[in-house]
């Protein structure tokens, strides 16, 4: 499952410095309310508890994980609450607001991102039962009632939350999944249409070969070569291919008739009255790819102008094929920003488009990258695997 939904770096940054600051706030009102100038012991003890849960639901690094952070937070929780009513019983207050603000906000983080359920539910009760015990600390009975009753209902919201965003959340992953599933069966298809042809060219090459073993050997070898190369390719193809399912109403690019649908595609978009220009360098021309990558190429583009038509309506746009310094063919859709600044995608938010593309390239051994230009525009940057030129071939 994936846990959390994507966040930008400009808006994860101002939400971490938001929580620290909150929780600064919080145990800026522990020090004003615990501390005593007299420099008795119990007047510290909060203003150290706190900090320390505080540590244990900001600290950067993946390891320890969530789960592991909870149990430290709770079992420490707890030890403390009995040391103090066991031990060293006090008739002051020693219960710290940052470490209920703490521990809550754990109690939310761990129903949501532990991954076990068992996990899951023993690490929130433990937590639950740390927040509600933390009136035990203040000595007075009644007081111990009216403040957990209180606490109760924030437990109970803060276990909401957490199992409501887990929700979300395996909503999301069974989602992207699905778009996943089908991208896959998409490039299927495809896959099953290139290798479909290829073995028909092999069965004519090798006809051929029968026919004209006797007349012409010479014509042979470049026969030959042909379908060892048609078989190579196809068995490249085939590697790819997991499983199959065909639809008779599926059309897909042809091999060899890329740059005419890519100019095709750009020439329908520009139709709106949105300036669109497709950029192919030279030595693009002259390059052969799989025929995999050839639809997976079209269909970056094909999603790049779709995105650009849904969130940036009337923005320009210009696609770019070029081979990049490792030889790689480097795909690239940049749009400008538009001029005016919607409410809205048009058709609705799908949120997955860029899930599925980047599960076709990465099948066909590629690597795409997404992000906002310094414009305030969006780039599309795909690069793809091409093959080596081979004598007497096309390129």
């Amino acid at each position: 499952m994936e846990p959390d939904t994507p966040l930008s770096p400009a808006v994860r940054r101002p939400l971490m410095v938001s929580l620290c600051a909150g929780l600064a706030l919080v145990w800026l009102f522990d020090l004003v309310t615990y501390y005593d100038p007299q420099g008795r012991w119990s007047s510290w003890l909060p203003l150290v508890s706190g900090p320390l849960a505080a540590v244990a639901l900001l600290f950067p690094a993946r390891r320890p994980g969530p789960a592991w952070r909870a149990g430290a937070a709770a079992l420490g929780s707890l030890a403390l609450t009995v040391g103090l009513c066991a031990y060293a019983p006090l008739t002051s207050g020693t219960w710290s607001l940052l470490e209920t603000v703490a521990l809550l906000v754990l109690l939310s983080r761990t129903a949501r991102r532990v991954e076990r359920p068992a996990t899951a539910v023993t690490l929130s009760a433990a937590l639950a039962v740390a927040v509600i015990a933390l009136p035990l600390r203040e000595g007075a009975e009644r007081d111990f009632f009216g403040y957990s009753f209180v606490l109760t209902f924030a437990v109970g919201g803060a276990v909401g939350l957490g199992c409501y965003l887990r929700l979300l959340d395996a909503r999301r992953a069974r989602a992207v999944a699905s778009v996943r599933h089908s991208e896959r069966l998409e490039l299927a298809r495809d896959l099953h249409d290139f290798v479909a042809h290829h073995v028909t060219g092999i069965v004519v090459h090798a006809n051929a070969a029968l026919v004209i073993q006797e007349t012409s050997p010479e014509q042979i070898k470049p026969l030959l070569e042909g379908i060892s190369r048609a078989g190579g390719e196809t068995l490249d193809s085939m590697r790819r291919l997991v499983r199959v399912l065909r639809e008779d109403d599926h059309h897909t690019t042809r091999p060899g008739e890329l740059v005419a649908e890519l100019n095709r595609l750009v020439s329908a978009f520009a139709e709106n009255g949105t300036a669109a220009a497709l950029v192919i360098a030279p030595e693009v021309r002259e390059i052969r790819m799989a025929p995999e990558v050839e639809t997976s190429v079209h269909r970056v583009v094909q999603e790049s102008l779709t995105n650009v038509r849904r969130h940036a309506h009337g923005a320009d746009v210009v696609v770019r094929l070029e081979l990049d310094a490792q030889g790689r063919l480097r795909v690239e859709a940049r749009n400008a920003a538009p001029q005016t600044r919607a409410t809205g995608p048009i058709g609705g938010r799908g949120g997955f488009g860029l899930v599925g593309l980047r599960e076709r390239v990465e099948a066909v051994e590629g690597s795409l990258t997404s992000g906002r230009t310094a414009d305030g525009g969006w780039c599309v940057s795909a690069a793809f695997p091409v093959l080596a030129a081979v004598e007497g071939s096309s390129a």
